[in-house]
């Protein structure tokens, strides 16, 4: 196997390093730059959704743990243990993690395949270089982040700095196991914080492994630690921890809302939430290219098998294109992801993340059937696939908005067409929704293009593209969709309070 080109690996030896990494899974918590098991010796199970087998008996944090991860956060914090390095020592040491993470692509890609389902060739393409992208582009700004001295009467000096809050808690999704931990604890770490994460009981592993690196790239003891655990134990004790400042939370909506109840229940920790989403994709008549704009579509719901919280599960089709777009998509979409192995480089649809998930997709699947919409393919479980959680690509015509699949995000592979024939129905379509995470916008006409950007409520708006961008990208929504941004320079600052200094001088004496 040439592991300096893992593209070129062949589903045997994809095969053979998944068994690899499986003798080698670790299990336990992070604590104090150990692992470590849970006190009370508390255990839970994650499933392989392509194979329905056990992958791993994980240690299941228990408020003790939490309180003991928190605390080794707090000393290695009040210690100086990482604030205290020069910003140019943190940023080297994130860069030798981003590196680290960079050598240990197979192990990883491996991991997060078994854990979640999720495609190897999509872990290899996009979360992984995504991740170190992340912490490279946090590490960079370590010495960037600045405050002012203002101008006040001669008598007074006044400046303000930022300082880092101390301990923040993560909760990351099981979607994007990596990455979206990465987009949390990147910035916080960055700006100086210390970091205890509770990622998904569904997808732990490769959390497991980013602690341990981020210690082998010389981070300190305490500084980053993962609390392997169920959502309703650890996830809520590190909520209401008292000694968190800040707790960032990435997930449903309704567990979003608790955070906040949490937050205020105890210490009244600064909350960043990013939650749902029923993103639409508003095709106009003029749209520049229809190939494009198709393809946009379905690999806007139908990738990572449309468990994306952006994803494009709404397609507004303006009446004049909506017969050739159905078409279109029908002919080329229904095809575009096919059910594998996710260990195999050419698979590009794994299973949903668990049997549990599946049910619910189904579930919704059939609820849209029985309230009028027309399935026009999809729906189903694929026959070879029946031993895991998969479900095939599917399309609706003839939604409106009223329907439960076109309000409820389903977080599958679910496309909803819906038509419309004025600017201002598409509007109005777009907004009937509780969130209002991101959209997509296909015209020529730039007047129109600028309109639906400024009446659309979203936080990110793609004009002509979907799911593009950068690192300078805030990624973050309106309404229900959360109220923090992500993947930016704001989302590093985030991690930081303003400290004001107002000096009285006194003028020497005469």
């Amino acid at each position: 196997m040439n592991a300096a080109n893992p593209g070129s690996y062949t589903l045997a030896e994809w095969r053979k390093a998944a068994e690899s990494a499986r003798r080698r899974l670790e299990t336990r918590l992070f604590i104090d730059g150990e692992f470590t098991d849970a006190i009370d010796g508390g255990r839970f199970e994650t499933i392989n959704p392509a194979t329905g087998k056990v992958l791993g008996n994980f240690s299941a944090a228990g408020e003790k743990d939490v309180d003991r991860a928190v605390a080794a956060a707090k000393h290695a914090h009040k210690s100086r243990a990482w604030l205290g390095l020069a910003p140019r020592e943190r940023m080297e040491i994130l860069y030798k993690w981003a590196a680290l993470i960079e050598e240990r692509t197979v192990e990883l890609a491996v991991l997060e395949s078994m854990d979640m389902g999720k495609p190897v060739s999509d872990v290899i393409a996009i979360d992984l270089p995504s991740v170190t992208m992340t912490i490279r582009f946090m590490s960079e700004a370590v010495d960037k982040i600045s405050g002012a001295v203002t101008n006040t009467p001669r008598n007074v000096m006044h400046y303000f700095m930022r300082e880092p809050f101390g301990v923040v808690g993560a909760i990351s999704p099981w979607n994007y196991p990596m990455l979206m931990a990465a987009w949390k604890v990147a910035p916080a770490l960055a700006a100086g914080n210390c970091v205890v994460l509770k990622p998904a009981e569904q997808a732990p592993s490769t959390c497991l492994r980013l602690a341990e690196l981020f210690v082998a790239a010389g981070g300190p003891p305490g500084v980053f630690n993962v609390v392997n655990g169920i959502g309703e134990v650890a996830g809520r004790a590190l909520a209401l921890h008292p000694d968190v400042a800040k707790i960032s939370f990435t997930g449903s909506t309704e567990v979003g809302k608790l955070m906040l109840q949490y937050a205020g229940q105890s210490n009244m920790k600064h909350v960043a939430l990013e939650c749902g989403g029923k993103s639409p994709q508003i095709f106009m008549g003029d749209l520049p290219d229809m190939e494009k704009a198709v393809a946009a579509a379905y690999n806007g719901i139908y990738s990572n098998m449309g468990e994306v919280c952006n994803a494009g599960s709404r397609l507004l089709v303006q009446d004049n294109i909506h017969d050739e777009f159905v078409e279109r998509f029908a002919s080329e979409g229904k095809d575009a992801f096919r059910a594998g192995d996710p260990l195999d480089p050419e698979t590009n649809l794994g299973p949903l993340v668990t049997f549990e998930a599946q049910k619910r997709v189904l579930r919704l699947i059939d609820t849209g059937r029985k309230e009028g919409a027309t399935l026009v393919f999809g729906g189903d479980v694929p026959d070879r696939f029946k031993h895991g959680a998969y479900v095939n690509p599917t399309l609706f015509t003839g939604v409106n908005n009223t329907m439960t699949i076109a309000r409820e995000e389903i977080f599958g592979p679910v496309a909803s067409v819906i038509r419309f024939s004025t600017l201002d129905e598409a509007i109005a379509i777009a907004n009937d929704t509780d969130y209002g995470l991101a959209a997509g916008i296909w015209t020529r006409d730039l007047d129109r293009a600028h309109r639906l950007i400024r009446e659309v409520q979203a936080g990110i708006i793609w004009v002509n593209c979907f799911d593009d961008g950068d690192m300078t990208q805030p990624f973050g929504g309106y309404k229900q969709s959360g109220n923090a941004r992500d993947k930016c320079l704001d989302s590093l600052v985030s991690y930081t309070q303003i400290k004001s200094a107002w000096i009285k001088l006194h003028p020497p004496a005469s």
